[in-house]
């Protein structure tokens, strides 16, 4: 007890210890959790006391790695990305395990060695590449969509993959009947769980979800994966496919997403303590030994997975610039490489020397892949031509729909957030130009006569085609720090007077968004608890005139654009509280007494107003700086009470 508790603490310290060094070097945390492995492992410190047990609590790593993608398994999406999954997907899975066929005969590999080196090495990072598209906002874009239909024929190819690996590492003669009966098992098996598996999944889960208990919700969860997987192992199959087939049968049920984040704690641990494990047999004088051949794979690997995703994207009718990108994200290893390289080394299917140069390759394959991904637009732009050509008709269509506007609005992201936008300002008559990254979208919606075109509105290019030298705002409609971010430095550096409206997820994005140029932040939590409480106090009895002034001074609190408003004769029966902040224009003619003084000189406060914008040639500045200087021709718009705008205007005319 007392080995298995140091064990357990060593890893977890050298663990939490490994991924803080590597996040603070923007390093995937697998290879972090692999340094650990290789630091402690029997080539390192050696001080794993029991590695046999170890590696038996790691497997469970994998089967719920296995659990998770099976409940992400979803027929109808496969459905809609058959051609990209089954089509290029199969097709790149299927090269690269060829070509390793076609490569290791020439080398002297065996043939079941070199088919599941192959395998190995045709993976790619679902976890990093996936999370590099959604940060770059590239997921909708037609190489995020070849990349992700890659990605998911990867998932599932792993799981004949791991059917297969114990057949292969028998003798010859004994390899066809092994895997004749593994295939039949697994078809028996896989047809009866799955005619009878998802009436009975769904009927147990509805009376476990019935006695609304968290725990023993949880525990139902572990029951089926564990059970499943017992099974298939009681097959002569492997434990991963059992987890596969237990996730696939959850994911058609309504519990799908309770299961995910009930699960996603344990998947990430375990996982974690698989890649530890994983660095535990790398033996650096081994890799050290046989470094031409690490050298050797790696490049092997990232020329030919490169060649092979541009050919088959080609082939299914991509761009030669998307093609290019494509393979670029895809060429380096991923993190089911180690799965099926581990399970080779337990099968003893390949020499000592080769699986840890596979190890060695792949690792650094994952150090180069964010690089690659960061360098694939310029290196796309300076040797495919057509690239340039594609890049300028895109500019140009954004061009064409902006050059008969004046003062209007950029919606960056034509989701449903932006259609709301572009909808609201079309109402009012202000024009607009929406710019998104998904096709499908941007083609219905031009089709019907909105103003939407293809563009990454955090590229400088994009925005200057979109007419930002003459547009009257800046939305960015989508949840996105970095790239609302990206977007705001740009407007900054091409049109700094221009406000950017930004939506944000959270509170706490309020800061970053506010300090990198944002006029408004509107948060999502904050205006849905607004519309939350607005009507339960209706519900439950309040005037409906309380509750409108209740939300105006809430949100006036909040929102600097919201503050007050502009007073008329037809305010006073709605609004008699004549104490309430309102807003209020002073035009600067020449010879006022204001012109040439500075905010700050007039001390406008003293008087209980505020300046909350300045609109100077066209031009409104919000929240403008103390130090600003008036001009003649200024409009300034004041807030605050009738007779502090009355004394405030005074100065600003009189200039006492």
């Amino acid at each position: 007890m007392t080995h298995t508790l140091d064990f357990v603490l060593l890893l977890l310290a050298a663990s939490v210890v490994g991924v803080m060094l590597f996040n603070r070097f923007r390093l995937p945390g697998e290879l972090a959790y692999l340094a650990v492995g290789a630091l402690i492992g029997r080539a390192g410190l050696n001080l794993i006391p029991d590695e046999a047990g170890a590696r038996a609590l790691a497997e469970f790593g994998v089967v719920f790695l296995m659990f998770t993608i099976g409940l992400e398994f979803s027929l109808p999406h496969l459905l809609s990305m058959k051609r990209l999954v089954f089509g290029l997907g199969a097709a790149q899975v299927g090269a690269t395990m060829l070509l390793a066929l076609a490569l290791g005969s020439l080398l002297g590999v065996p043939a079941g060695a070199a088919l599941v080196l192959g395998g190995a090495l045709s993976m790619s990072s679902t976890a990093l590449l996936s999370k590099l598209l959604i940060d770059r906002m590239e997921l909708d874009a037609a190489h995020g969509r070849m990349v992700m239909g890659v990605l998911l024929f990867q998932d599932l190819a792993v799981v004949p993959l791991l059917v297969l690996i114990p057949a292969l590492s028998q003798p010859p003669e004994a390899q066809l009947q092994l895997l004749a009966l593994a295939a039949l098992k697994a078809a028996v098996l896989l047809s009866a769980v799955l005619y009878f598996g998802p009436r009975l999944v769904g009927r147990w889960f509805l009376l476990v979800a019935r006695r609304r208990s968290s725990q023993l919700f949880m525990l139902n969860v572990l029951l089926v994966t564990l059970g499943l997987a017992w099974l298939t192992e009681r097959f002569g199959l492997s434990l991963a496919l059992g987890a596969f087939i237990a996730g696939m049968l959850i994911s058609e049920t309504e519990y799908r997403y309770r299961v995910e984040e009930d699960i996603k704690p344990f998947r990430d641990v375990l996982l974690g303590l698989f890649l530890v494990t994983v660095g535990t047999f790398l033996d650096a004088r081994v890799i050290l030994g046989n470094l031409p051949l690490v050298i050797g794979l790696l490049l092997v690997m990232l020329a030919a997975k490169f060649a092979v995703v541009v050919g088959a994207a080609r082939l299914f009718g991509s761009t030669p610039g998307n093609a290019v990108r494509t393979g670029l994200w895809l060429c380096a290893g991923g993190e089911f490489g180690f799965v099926l390289l581990s399970q080779m080394s337990v099968n003893r299917l390949g020499s000592e020397a080769l699986i840890q140069s596979a190890v060695a390759a792949v690792v650094l394959s994952l150090l180069t892949a964010p690089f690659l991904v960061q360098a694939s637009n310029r290196l796309v732009m300076r040797f495919v031509k057509s690239e340039w050509l594609l890049r300028s008709m895109e500019l140009t269509r954004v061009a064409v729909q902006s050059m008969t506007t004046e003062r209007h609005v950029i919606i960056c992201g034509y989701g449903r957030t932006g259609q709301l936008i572009a909808r609201f300002v079309q109402q009012e008559e202000v024009g607009y130009v929406a710019l998104d990254l998904d096709p499908d979208r941007v083609r219905d919606a031009g089709a019907a006569g909105e103003t939407v075109v293809y563009g990454d509105a955090a590229r400088r290019e994009t925005l200057i085609a979109a007419g930002v030298s003459r547009a009257a705002a800046v939305v960015v409609s989508y949840a996105d720090v970095g790239s609302a971010c990206r977007v705001m430095d740009l407007v900054r550096e091409l049109r700094p007077d221009i406000p950017v409206v930004v939506r944000a997820g959270e509170e706490a994005q309020l800061e970053k968004l506010t300090a990198a140029g944002a006029a408004e932040v509107v948060t999502d939590i904050f205006e849905t608890s607004i519309t939350l409480a607005s009507h339960t106090m209706a519900l439950t009895g309040v005037p409906l005139s309380r509750v409108i002034r209740r939300v105006r001074d809430i949100r006036s609190q909040r929102y600097a654009l919201m503050r007050g408003y502009f007073h008329g004769r037809s305010d006073v029966a709605d609004d008699p509280d004549a104490t309430l902040e309102r807003l209020h224009s002073v035009a600067l003619a020449e010879g006022a007494g204001s012109i040439g003084r500075s905010i700050a000189e007039l001390d406008l406060p003293e008087a209980g107003a505020k300046v909350s914008a300045v609109r100077r040639r066209g031009i409104r500045a919000l929240n403008p700086e103390p130090d600003l200087v008036f001009e003649p021709g200024d409009v300034v718009v004041l807030l605050g009470t009738p007779e502090a705008l009355a004394l405030a205007e005074a100065r600003l005319l009189q200039g006492a």
